[in-house]
């Protein structure tokens, strides 16, 4: 059983993302999120708790997740909340909710003797060419 919902997060990285292929082929990328609350306790104190999120990126989203996404990055994160079910092979039925990830903003870069590792300015352009081949070889 499956239900969507839209999610928009806002956090940290907790963990280096994953890369995986499918058996089609397909790479998903796997990473989980920590997001932060305020909370009030028995005595009426606040405090803050940290929430994570499992979150699944596909596709080109993945290898740019996989290739740009560190610990302790932080991230803006549009996508699907989906929860799911599944039946493990002794048969014990197990529940997963998890965001798949349809918009990625990088907010910070991680950095290497202070300067960041990536060129923002020649991914930006990296990625108008990608597009464009992608958009002729449709056409």
């Amino acid at each position: 059983m499956r239900s969507i919902n839209r999610v928009v997060l806002l956090g940290h990285i907790a963990a280096d993302p994953d890369l995986r292929q499918t058996k089609n082929g397909h790479s998903l990328a796997i990473f989980p999120v920590a997001t932060n609350r305020f909370c009030k306790d028995a005595n009426g104190e606040k405090s803050e708790v940290a929430d994570f999120h499992r979150v699944v990126a596909w596709n080109k989203l993945a290898e740019i997740s996989s290739k740009h996404l560190a610990k302790g990055m932080a991230v803006y994160i549009e996508g699907k909340v989906i929860n799911r079910s599944y039946d493990d092979k002794n048969g014990v039925r197990h529940y997963r909710t998890e965001i798949s990830a349809d918009d990625l903003n990088i907010l910070t870069w991680k950095k290497s003797n202070g300067k960041p590792q990536v060129d923002i300015e020649n991914l930006s352009k990296n990625a108008e060419a990608e597009e464009l081949e992608e958009d002729m070889a449709v056409a």
